[in-house]
């Protein structure tokens, strides 16, 4: 894979084809790039909803009316609906589930690992929950680093992609429970393959140049 050409190729699709399906290995990969995408402190304070039939994608679009209603088409003709959700909190249970994973996974070689760990995580969740009193704010960043992996993994695997803040979240937190299992939808995206009416397909990709927007120190 050329991640460059990836990037430089993958563009906000306006319209999918309704008949095309992405293959379930391909939803299998994105999956597992979500799964593995980076979190500060490995905090990983998200869960991912998959929406990928008619029905699912129909829930899903309750969301998206009124103001929201030009994304209701992207929604319903999509091959799949990824729906990234964030927690409303950081609790203990989750933090030593954390532990419990990294230890699982061999992570702690040293003695002491495991507390220091614990520690140091720790010491992040409260620095953003008591100091900077922004917890959801920064747990919601973390879900836009998923976000950024997906895209790029989509564009890799030939799949056009659409993300979406444009929805109503408390109407879908709603429609999905999702406030009764701690979590809050952050992002859309609507995976599958453009159609005819993907305008966007034919325009040039447009980017501030390089000497606007970095700089050497």
């Amino acid at each position: 894979m050329n991640v460059l050409a990836t990037a430089r190729h993958r563009y906000t699709t306006k319209a999918f084809d309704a008949q095309r399906r992405i293959p379930q290995a391909t939803i299998d990969e994105l999956k597992e790039l979500l799964r593995h995408a980076p979190s500060s402190v490995n905090s990983q304070p998200w869960h991912f909803l998959v929406a990928g039939d008619a029905e699912s994608r129909q829930r899903i679009a309750k969301a998206a009316q009124g103001g929201y209603a030009y994304n209701a088409s992207k929604i319903l003709d999509a091959s799949h609906v990824i729906v990234l959700a964030s927690r409303l909190d950081l609790d203990d249970a989750h933090l030593e589930r954390l532990l419990d994973q990294e230890e699982r996974d061999g992570r702690f070689q040293a003695e002491g690992a495991r507390d220091n760990q614990r520690k140091g995580r720790a010491g992040y969740v409260s620095l953003h929950r008591h100091e900077r009193k922004d917890l959801q704010h920064w747990m919601d960043k973390q879900v836009y680093l998923a976000l950024g992996s997906l895209l790029l993994g989509a564009g890799a695997l030939g799949v056009d992609a659409t993300p979406m803040e444009g929805f109503d979240a408390t109407v879908l937190d709603e429609e999905l429970g999702l406030r009764e299992r701690g979590l809050t939808s952050v992002v859309l995206v609507a995976l599958g393959y453009r159609g005819e009416g993907d305008f966007n397909a034919r325009l040039p990709k447009s980017r501030l140049p390089a000497a606007e927007v970095f700089t050497q120190i």
